[in-house]
């Protein structure tokens, strides 16, 4: 080789190699499946079944197991974590005071889909998800999406609404806030999981393009936005079939139709059998509530007759291991440590604030100096704010500031608690009404309640509806006689202002009599201190219902809750007993808002409702095609003098010459006093079409859309010709 050739060829060399396109770093999926590959069959069967880790079943804690809901362990010699798993939505669950520690308590998720707010979604899900993490834990079991098509149901506080856009973009964001932790979020219920009576037992049934067209979207928009490393699958059965057992649900819609990469994890005892992971089930959760442990010596056998149950246990390992990877568990691993209590609480009164609904204002709010005295009367508000029960059931430091036992027998009978958190909204109160007198009636006697309002310029009730895992309400009215002692002291003083601490709706027979009523849920860790904010005007509500109230039960596609009558209570729902049918095809996919604009019904107060302590009007609605998809663009502008939030809410009203009402889209704009805002509303096209068995179908016409303030009270309109159209699942 002549001395002048040889350069060259070494010069082309290094450039060809500093030059090559790198290697692309391999996926969560490539990685998970050399490690399975790497595994025994016994590691790889052991990632796909897990104990629930308290120590209530006679058998000691494995010691590297974290004190909550659940435990699966890992393959240490490989890196891959054991999956440390706790409770709930709402924060690290309490565990009825098993582990001697507080956490923060973010509001009901009906008060966080109040906030029609992602941004918010996602920084209180960093919150809770920073605490599961500091504690130990890498899997939350939080998520919750369900539609509310049973207000009474005893987990409607859990939810975030009745409509699949809001539900879908709320709980995206709050499983992505979760998992920018590095921990894994479930997305659960999954699906259509809508009571608690027979909650092993309700067999829902409902068609493909119905459920396609509600919970199943809902589900769907969560996981395109917040990519949750697991599904939870739900109780009952939807179709004949248990959900956990599904095909439809968990093979089609879920794996191959939304192309989900996550695993799927029962709820607590909802394993019927080994079957269930043929179907699409890829790990056993609290593996001491099912009859047997299917997924470890039944699922070996099955797996070593059978090269199809083999392979998909190879494919629930590597589901469970990529989602661990995906979220960077392996690498960031959950160490115990310490947590700033008092920013979190900002934040979870962040939440609270924005929830807080304002369904009626005479003229009495914001409260003033006018008011020389004030009777604050009932709902345990000299100790704190009601909070909702079971699984979900978080507390701060030290406990609940009150509990009220509802009895029950059995394993998860002292779940079964009506429980305060340390957030008193009298205190707050008190810290804000200098020079004024303000006194406290518990409300047991409706005569002493009446006196103590009688003598006071302003009487503020506070009125409690507990709910709970395991139960539902058999109406939608107050209990413990609460509705007769707001009228009582409606009558004595017209200035009472009534504060709503329920899971859901509530009836109002007495509104009329009142000067105005707030809806604050259940406000969370600093519920309090936020009630007592929004009354003294410190901050104007803007709160939207993510909810119907109706009038009437008599106005719901069942009036009755399905197989009430015939059912005990059961927090933990044994299955085998009788089967409970449950119609969801009564009303289909037009659930909440869509079922009253479908009858015609008048609802007390409609979806998307929530007054304000300024004003706000809308400018003229456009529509555009753009590359990016449908875009619609309007002003608000704040015409009143304080400073305050709208929710701009889209509405699609006509459909190719058909009335229809859906939420197509929504926007929070915080605006000051004469500060105009344009807003761009991205059109959900789903919300457009209809399932039509293998995908989405627009059809040709025109489509008319409208600004609502809420569901019923509409503004500004404009129409748009679509051609038709075909969507992917």
């Amino acid at each position: 080789m002549s001395k002048t050739i040889r350069p060259l060829i070494l010069s082309l060399l290094a450039t060809a190699l500093f030059t090559a396109p790198a290697r692309a770093e391999e996926t969560p999926d490539q990685r998970a499946a050399k490690t399975v590959q790497a595994m025994t069959a016994d590691e790889r069967r052991q990632l796909t079944h897990g104990i629930m880790a308290v120590p209530i079943f006679g058998a000691p804690l494995p010691a590297d197991a974290v004190l909550g809901a659940g435990f699966v362990p890992g393959v240490k010699r490989l890196g891959v974590p054991n999956l440390t798993e706790t409770d709930a939505s709402l924060g690290v669950a309490y565990l009825m005071g098993a582990r001697h520690d507080g956490a923060t308590a973010l509001p009901s998720g009906m008060a966080q889909g109040a906030s029609f707010d992602p941004e918010m979604m996602r920084a209180a899900g960093a919150v809770i998800g920073a605490e599961a993490k500091a504690k130990g834990f890498n899997v939350m079991l939080a998520g919750g999406v369900n539609l509310i098509r049973e207000p009474r149901g005893g987990r409607t506080f859990e939810y975030l609404s009745e409509d699949p856009l809001l539900s879908g973009r709320l709980g995206g964001a709050s499983i992505a806030g979760i998992q920018s932790n590095h921990i894994v979020s479930t997305m659960k219920h999954y699906a259509l999981n809508g009571q608690e009576t027979a909650r092993k037992n309700a067999d829902v049934s409902i068609s493909d393009a119905a459920a396609r067209e509600s919970d199943l979207l809902a589900f769907e928009i969560a996981i395109e936005d917040g990519q949750p490393g697991s599904v939870m699958c739900a109780y009952n059965l939807v179709n004949t079939v248990h959900a956990c057992g599904s095909p439809y649900l968990l093979d089609k819609a879920l794996k191959k139709d939304w192309s989900y990469k996550g695993f799927v994890m029962s709820d607590w005892g909802a394993v019927s059998g080994v079957g269930d992971a043929m179907a699409g089930l890829d790990q056993q959760s609290g593996q001491q509530l099912d009859r047997k442990v299917y997924f470890d010596k039944p699922l070996a056998e099955a797996a070593a007759k059978d090269a199809k149950v083999a392979a998909r246990v190879d494919d629930m390992a590597r589901r469970i291991v990529s989602a661990l990877y995906a979220v960077g568990a392996d690498k960031d691993p959950a160490v115990k440590a310490p947590i700033d209590l008092a920013k979190n609480a900002a934040v979870a009164e962040r939440a609270a604030l924005e929830g807080i609904v304002l369904l009626r204002n005479t003229g009495v709010l914001p409260l003033s100096g006018a008011a020389k005295s004030i009777a604050v009367i009932g709902g345990y508000a000299d100790v704190g704010v009601l909070s909702g029960a079971g699984s979900s059931q978080v507390q701060g430091e030290g406990g609940p500031s009150a509990s009220v036992p509802h009895g029950g027998e059995g394993l998860f009978a002292g779940v079964l608690t009506e429980n305060y958190h340390r957030s008193s909204p009298l205190k707050a109160i008190r810290a804000r009404a200098h020079g004024t007198k303000v006194i406290y009636r518990d409300g047991r006697y409706v005569s002493q309640a009446v006196e103590a309002a009688k003598s006071a310029d302003v009487a503020i009730v506070f009125a409690t509806q507990w709910q709970s895992e395991g139960l539902d309400q058999p109406d939608l009215g107050l209990p413990n006689g609460q509705d007769a002692l707001i009228a009582a002291v409606a009558a004595a003083n017209p200035h009472t202002i009534v504060v709503l601490e329920t899971g859901g709706p509530v009836l109002t027979p007495w509104l009329d009599k009142t000067a105005a009523v707030l809806e604050a849920w259940y406000p969370g860790a600093r519920g309090g201190e936020a009630i007592a904010r929004i009354l003294f005007g410190e901050v104007s509500p803007s709160g939207r219902l993510p909810v119907t109230f109706p009038a009437d039960v008599a106005q719901l596609p069942r009036p009755k809750v399905d197989g009430m009558a015939t059912t005990e209570p059961d927090f933990t729902g044994v299955a085998g007993g009788a089967v409970v049918p449950v119609n969801y095809d009564i009303e289909g996919s037009d659930v909440g808002y869509r079922w009253f604009a479908r009858t015609g019904a008048r609802p007390a107060f409609p979806f998307g409702f929530g007054l304000s302590y300024t004003s706000f009007s809308h400018g003229p609605l456009s529509l555009a095609k753009t590359k990016g998809g449908l875009i619609a663009t309007t002003h608000v502008r704040n015409t009143g003098a304080k400073a305050g939030a709208d929710v701009v809410q889209l509405y699609l009203t006509d459909r190719a010459g058909k009335p229809t009402r859906r939420l197509a889209g929504f926007q929070r704009v915080e605006l000051q006093p004469g500060e105009d805002k344009a807003v761009e509303i991205r059109i959900e096209p789903r919300i457009l079409a209809d399932w039509a068995g293998d995908g989405w179908a627009i059809t040709p016409g025109a489509y008319r859309f409208a600004i609502g303030t809420d569901a019923e009270t509409l503004g500004e309109s404009a129409t748009l010709a679509l051609p038709a159209r075909r969507l992917k699942p």
